[in-house]
């Protein structure tokens, strides 16, 4: 199941937070070489103090992760404008409704275990998707993204139509992208039939119609 970790729920969901870091550093630090803060086996940065939420991929006892990516608006800090500012020169994208999603990543090792025949692509395009759904049930209608290009293969696979509005190099061995989503109900239609995937995964989604004030995200 694909759940939204707010919060006032880090302790509810502590296990899984504790994953999602461990997760991070396996895969950005070990995997990837970013040059990222690492502390024992985790990785953590400055901007997970900040009481961002977290989207989860979990099991339905909510005690083993599939995947999961940080959420944080654009009005606040974010490694958007304080890391990554030359990759977007002449854009604005600060504003209400429009959030970062950073550190998103998948465990393959543990989906080949508990889930054999799915592609990790295909679970990249699920968490992709879900993600979708949490920024439509809780008042997002814009999610921005630093990327290697490489990465936009894996949106073009999911149906995302990702405006890219710059990149730079000076980050690692590859350019950086910056790209926009746009969160609607037109996109998540048509992410659903890319996909095949005809029921919602996020377990609180609801339709935009639907969305209570109570629904937003808090930072």
């Amino acid at each position: 199941m694909f759940i939204l970790v707010q919060a006032h729920q880090y302790e509810r969901y502590r296990s899984l937070i504790d994953q999602s870091f461990r997760l991070r550093k396996r895969v950005f630090h070990d995997q990837l070489g970013w040059a990222v803060e690492i502390q024992g086996d985790r990785e953590r940065d400055a901007y997970d103090m900040q009481r961002p939420a977290y989207l989860m991929w979990c099991n339905e006892r909510a005690d083993r992760l599939y995947g999961t990516l940080r959420l944080m608006p654009t009005t606040g800090p974010t490694l958007l404008y304080d890391v990554f500012r030359d990759t977007f020169p002449n854009a604005d994208l600060m504003a209400p409704g429009i959030y970062e999603g950073t550190r998103m990543c998948i465990d393959e090792e543990v989906l080949a275990k508990d889930f054999p025949s799915l592609d990790p692509g295909h679970a990249f395009c699920m968490l992709l998707l879900a993600l979708c759904e949490c920024g439509l049930t809780h008042g997002i209608h814009t999610l921005v993204s630093n990327y290697e290009p490489q990465l936009a293969r894996i949106y073009r696979r999911a149906g995302l139509a990702v405006e890219e509005v710059g990149r730079a190099n000076g980050y690692g061995r590859f350019p950086v992208c910056c790209g926009i989503f746009e969160v609607s109900e037109a996109v998540h239609a048509r992410m659903q039939k890319r996909l095949g995937i005809s029921s919602p995964l996020y377990a609180s989604y609801r339709a935009p119609q639907l969305t209570e004030a109570s629904d937003r995200l808090t930072a």
